[in-house]
């Protein structure tokens, strides 16, 4: 197993979880109790080739069978394998692009949500990182479950299906840049698991929301007090 300060991705911090899965191009944090990740943690590939997607949905065995969502829970569900590490974001190499396709990096997702309104903030973190002042792009992104509504769970009325899994309210998305100039700037996203055609500005929320509204910790390596004070403020968003 990888020792997470070797991994270039947690230089700005590791939230907890039950389980770290260290694989070669992110991070992902796993919840037993909700059977699927926390949180997934990257920084974006800049390198663009000629790698193409793989779907290769499949199954991460590191993780107990007792806490492991499979494939035939999505079988005729209504809802999308959603990634949370963006599998166009990992194009390098074809490995790096499949193991996107790991299902420990998937949560149901509505599909007018995973091919509209989350699909459009991956396309813009994109762009984001495509800036040339731009020198890395980090991002963590994860489900979000508010305990004062009803949680449906997936799966729960098929006999044969061994772990069920309750479906997200809502999604976050947390974005960290390194600029040449030296200064980190930071974005945060909340958006709920629904169709919205909403301008991705509607979305943004102070880094400190999600914070408290996930439990997680975010960029908690970055301990000068100028920048984690802008855990407070939403940051205008970056041009389209």
């Amino acid at each position: 197993m990888n020792h997470p300060n070797l991994k270039r991705e947690t230089r700005y911090g590791l939230p907890e979880a039950d389980q770290i899965l260290y694989n070669r191009h992110y991070v992902l944090g796993y919840s037993y109790y909700f059977r699927q990740a926390k949180w997934a943690l990257e920084i974006v590939d800049p390198d663009f080739t000629n790698v193409a997607r793989k779907d290769h949905f499949r199954s991460d065995y590191r993780i107990p069978e007792k806490f492991r969502a499979d494939k035939e829970v999505y079988v005729n569900s209504g809802f999308d394998r959603g990634h949370l590490v963006a599998s166009a974001n990992q194009i390098e190499t074809k490995i790096q692009n499949s193991e996107t396709f790991l299902l420990s990096n998937m949560c149901p997702q509505v599909p007018e949500f995973n091919s509209g309104v989350w699909k459009r903030l991956e396309e813009a973190v994109r762009h984001l990182d495509s800036d040339e002042k731009v020198f890395e792009t980090y991002v963590i992104s994860g489900p979000l479950f508010y305990f004062d509504q009803e949680v449906i769970m997936m799966g729960d009325d098929d006999p044969n299906i061994k772990v069920s899994l309750p479906i997200p309210h809502a999604f976050f998305k947390s974005v960290l840049t390194e600029r040449n100039t030296g200064t980190i700037y930071m974005w945060s996203f909340i958006i709920p698991n629904e169709k919205t055609n909403a301008p991705l500005e509607d979305f943004l929320v102070e880094t400190s929301k999600v914070e408290k509204v996930s439990g997680l910790f975010l960029w908690e390596t970055l301990k000068g007090t100028k920048i984690m004070g802008k855990k407070n403020k939403i940051k205008k968003m970056w041009k389209l």
